[in-house]
C-alpha cells in the first residue's frame, strides 16, 4: 500500500527526514510547506521531488495535497498547532522532538490522537543508536544486577546559529531529551523527582540555559546524574552522551560510540580491599533490534501504521520524557527539588 506523506518545515532538518523517507518502500512525497515558501521550492529541487505540492502554510499544504502521513519539522513553539491541524485532517502525524512546549500541550495532543484514531509519534532518533541498544539488552539481562544509579555527561559546544541560540532552556529542552529518553529506553525505568540547577556561562553564545546539571530520582529508587553544557569548549563528548551504569553486581560504561566495557564480581574472592572482577562481553544486536537513526524512527512510524499498531515513540509513552524535561525546568526556575507529574 502507498503512503503518501507531506513534511512541514524546511530547515536544515528536513535534510535528515527526506533522506531517510526515499529509502522507505511505497512511501510518496506530496508536499512540502515552509513559511519561507523558496526555501521549500530548494529542498524539493535538492531531492528531485518534482510535481509536489508546495505551501506556506500548514493548513495550505493538508488541504492541497490530501497526504495520509504529516512530517513535523517544525520550530517547538509551533508544534502544537501543526500537529493538531495534521490529526485533525486524519493524518497520521510523526513529529520532532520536544512533542511540545508544555505538558499541557502534550496530554492535549495525546488526547487528540486518541480521539482522532491516529498515531502521534515523536523523533527520539537516539533509542535508534546500536549502542543504546545493545545496552538495553545488557541490562534487561541482568548482566550488573539492579541498577543503582546512572551517569550521563555530555559536553560539546556546536554554533548553530538561528532559534537554537534563542531559545530558553535550550540544553535541557532540545538537546537533554534525548539522554533523558534513551536512559529510559535502556533501563526500563520513569523518574519520580528532580533537582536541577541551570546557568549559562559568560562565554555562551546562546541566550540562556546552555549548560545544566539534574539529578532525578527513578522509580526503583536509583539515582539518574545528567551533567551538560552546549558551550563547554574542548574535549567533546558523543552527541550520545558518556554513559555509567552502576549496578549491584558490576558497572557498565558506554563512551556513546563503540566501545561498551563491562565488569561484574567474579564469585565472591576478593583482590584486596576490592572485590574480584572479571570483563564481560557486552551482547550484540539482534535481528529484531531496530536501528538507523532516523531511518529507523520513521520505519517503525510507517510500518505501525500499515498494521495498525504502535511505534515505540508514540506520545502517549514519549509524554514520560518531556515530563523529565518539564520538571527539570520547573525545579531550575524554583531551585528546588520538584515531584514529576504526567
Amino acid at each position: 500500500m502507498e503512503l503518501k506523506a507531506a513534511l512541514v518545515g524546511c530547515g536544515a532538518m528536513s535534510r535528515a527526514w527526506l533522506r531517510a523517507a526515499a529509502k522507505i518502500p511505497d512511501l510518496r512525497i506530496v508536499g512540502l510547506a515552509d513559511l519561507d515558501v523558496e526555501r521549500a521550492k530548494g529542498r524539493a529541487a535538492e531531492f528531485s521531488l518534482h510535481d509536489v505540492v508546495i505551501a506556506k502554510d500548514v493548513g495550505e499544504l493538508l488541504s492541497r495535497s490530501h497526504p495520509n502521513l504529516l512530517f513535523d519539522v517544525v520550530v517547538p513553539a509551533a508544534r502544537h498547532e501543526v500537529v493538531r491541524a495534521g490529526l485533525a485532517a486524519g493524518c497520521h502525524v510523526l513529529s520532532e522532538k520536544p512533542m511540545a512546549e508544555t505538558l499541557a500541550d502534550a496530554r492535549d495532543l495525546v488526547a487528540r490522537a486518541r480521539a482522532a484514531g491516529r498515531i502521534h509519534a515523536v523523533v527520539q532518533n537516539r533509542r535508534y543508536v546500536p549502542g543504546v541498544r545493545r545496552i538495553a539488552r545488557a541490562l534487561r539481562s541482568g548482566a550488573i544486577g539492579a541498577v543503582t544509579s546512572i551517569h550521563a555527561d555530555f559536553f560539546l559546544a556546536p554554533h548553530f546559529g538561528g532559534f537554537r541560540e534563542e531559545m530558553d532552556h535550550v540544553l535541557l529542552l532540545d538537546m537533554a531529551i534525548h539522554s533523558f529518553d534513551a536512559m529510559r529506553c535502556m533501563t526500563g525505568l520513569g523518574a519520580s523527582t528532580v533537582y536541577c540547577h541551570e546557568w549559562n556561562p559568560p562565554n555562551s553564545w546562546y541566550s540562556q540555559g546552555s549548560s545544566a546539571a539534574a539529578i532525578f530520582e527513578l522509580e526503583n529508587g536509583a539515582v539518574f546524574v545528567y551533567r551538560g553544557s552546549w558551550c563547554a569548549v574542548g574535549l567533546g563528548t558523543s552527541w550520545e552522551s558518556a554513559w555509567r551504569f552502576v549496578g549491584a553486581t558490576g558497572a557498565l560504561t558506554w563512551d556513546g560510540a563503540d566501545q561498551i566495557r563491562i565488569e561484574v564480581v567474579d564469585g565472591g574472592a576478593r583482590d584486596g580491599l576490592f572485590d574480584a572482577l572479571k570483563p564481560v562481553e557486552s551482547p550484540p544486536l539482534a535481528a529484531d533490534d531496530r536501528v538507523d537513526g532516523h531511518l529507523g524512527v520513521l520505519s517503525d512510524f510507517v510500518a505501525a501504521v500499515r498494521s495498525a499498531g504502535e511505534p515505540e515513540t508514540v506520545g502517549h509513552d514519549n509524554i514520560r520524557s518531556l515530563a523529565m524535561v518539564i520538571g527539570a525546568i520547573d525545579s531550575a526556575e524554583a531551585g528546588r527539588r520538584v515531584d514529576i507529574v504526567i
